[in-house]
């Protein structure tokens, strides 16, 4: 009797076993990875992470707290359990964007991967709307263009005219910030990730599809768009100059291994200007200077 008991208690949890494979064979294929890295966004997280729930395909979220010293880890684990996203919250202590990046990266093993930011808000198609670009031939990266809160339809049709144009007339260049890149894995890991190891400086967006490309093509689409937040910046000192902008822009088609590593790197590396400086001034100071104590040429954004 126990024997038969020990096999109808086998046989039960066979069936459960059986029954829950088979449930998740039904459930289709996720596609997408999507890494936010955050230092003391607990302000906007919430809301970035209430617009990826939205998203209208599947995916991970792979969250990765850079040293916070607020309230964000909590909040972001909380609106995870809340929303129900499929997440993993881990933590990387050594500061600066680069350094978070690649550790979340390390959790991505799904064919395609979004970097986004934690203080933008991404409207329900945009995985949609990038794996319809990464699915095209000879595509690895997708960018999306800004608009700003509270712009109409007008202002978003004149974003994403200017993108298309500039991608037009500069295709080997970035033309979109990390906060709306996406990405085929495979690609991505192929040009190194996101490694101190190869760029340890701020314009990391910049930085990664240049190599990225060197495995293909980037675009653009007018229904790839997104909106970061209205805040308050302090990132003047970190943006590059007019005449690094202008170079990049000369020189990027045919001498951009030079123009990053021979000469960007050593203008950024004589500024002080490495990954951990994306932190703005009001969460920190470096080696007892704010960021507002660099001095250099104005300021010229791509953002």
């Amino acid at each position: 009797m126990l024997l038969d008991a020990e096999g109808a208690a086998w046989r039960n949890a066979q069936a459960w076993t059986d029954a829950g494979l088979t449930e998740v064979a039904r459930r289709p294929a996720m596609d997408w990875t999507v890494v936010v890295p955050f230092f003391n966004e607990e302000s906007g997280l919430a809301e970035t992470l209430e617009s990826l729930a939205s998203q209208t395909v599947r995916f991970r979220l792979v969250l990765v707290d850079n040293g916070s010293i607020d309230d964000s880890a909590r909040i972001a684990r909380a609106a995870c359990e809340r929303l129900g996203l499929d997440h993993v919250l881990v933590h990387q202590g050594m500061p600066g964007k680069v350094h978070a990046l690649r550790m979340g990266l390390d959790y991505v093993h799904t064919r395609y991967v979004a970097t986004c930011d934690a203080d933008t808000w991404y409207p329900p198609r945009y995985l949609a709307e990038a794996q319809a670009l990464l699915e095209r031939p000879g595509c690895v990266v997708a960018g999306a263009y800004f608009i700003a809160p509270g712009d109409g339809e007008d202002e978003r049709r004149r974003e994403s005219a200017n993108i298309r144009i500039a991608a037009r007339l500069l295709p080997r260049q970035c033309h979109a910030g990390g906060a709306g890149q996406a990405f085929r894995t495979e690609a991505l890991k192929a040009a190194g990730g996101f490694d101190p190891r190869h760029w340890n400086y701020v314009l990391e967006d910049h930085e990664v599809i240049h190599r990225v490309m060197r495995h293909g093509t980037m675009r653009y689409d007018d229904g790839l768009w997104c909106v970061p937040s209205d805040r308050e910046r302090d990132r003047e000192s970190i943006r590059w100059t007019l005449t690094e902008r202008m170079l990049y822009s000369i020189t990027a088609p045919f001498a951009g291994e030079w123009f990053f590593y021979d000469f960007l790197a050593r203008r950024l590396r004589a500024r002080h200007l490495t990954t951990e400086r994306m932190r703005e001034r009001a969460y920190q100071t470096l080696a007892g200077q704010t960021l507002a104590g660099v001095v250099g040429e104005p300021a010229y954004s791509l953002r």
